[in-house]
């Protein structure tokens, strides 16, 4: 993978940093909710900068992508954005929404971790 130089990457809420600074980028496993997607370590930082994007998704800012990895990694981060945000419904409202409106989220959620639990090429 080529990085693209000096370009300026959006990490969310207003946070950007040039590419080329990014040493490493972790994904935020516990204690993710709304703003707290991945830390993102950059040289002469001594702390990593919280972003509200996905990893993969700063990553396909990064780097050269050819565009239809772009679209396939632009899929996968909106479905695990769909993911994060049905995790927050809870166990009464999710009942309410399948009776009022016929959507089953527990179905859609195990749905989404279904396709996240692959990997994916595109060729």
């Amino acid at each position: 993978m080529d990085v693209r130089e000096q370009a300026i990457i959006p990490l969310g809420y207003g946070k950007y940093v040039r590419s080329d600074k990014i040493i490493a980028l972790d994904p935020i496993d516990t204690d993710r909710g709304p703003g707290r997607r991945t830390r993102v370590y950059v040289e002469q930082l001594p702390s990593p900068i919280i972003a509200s994007r996905t990893e993969n998704s700063i990553l396909a800012s990064i780097v050269k992508t050819p565009p239809q990895l772009l679209e396939a990694a632009a899929a996968f981060d909106l479905l695990q954005d769909l993911l994060d945000d049905i995790e927050q419904v809870g166990s009464m409202l999710r009942k309410s929404i399948k009776d009022e409106a016929g959507l089953d989220l527990d179905d859609i959620e195990r749905r989404i971790r279904d396709i996240l639990s692959h990997e994916f090429e595109v060729e």
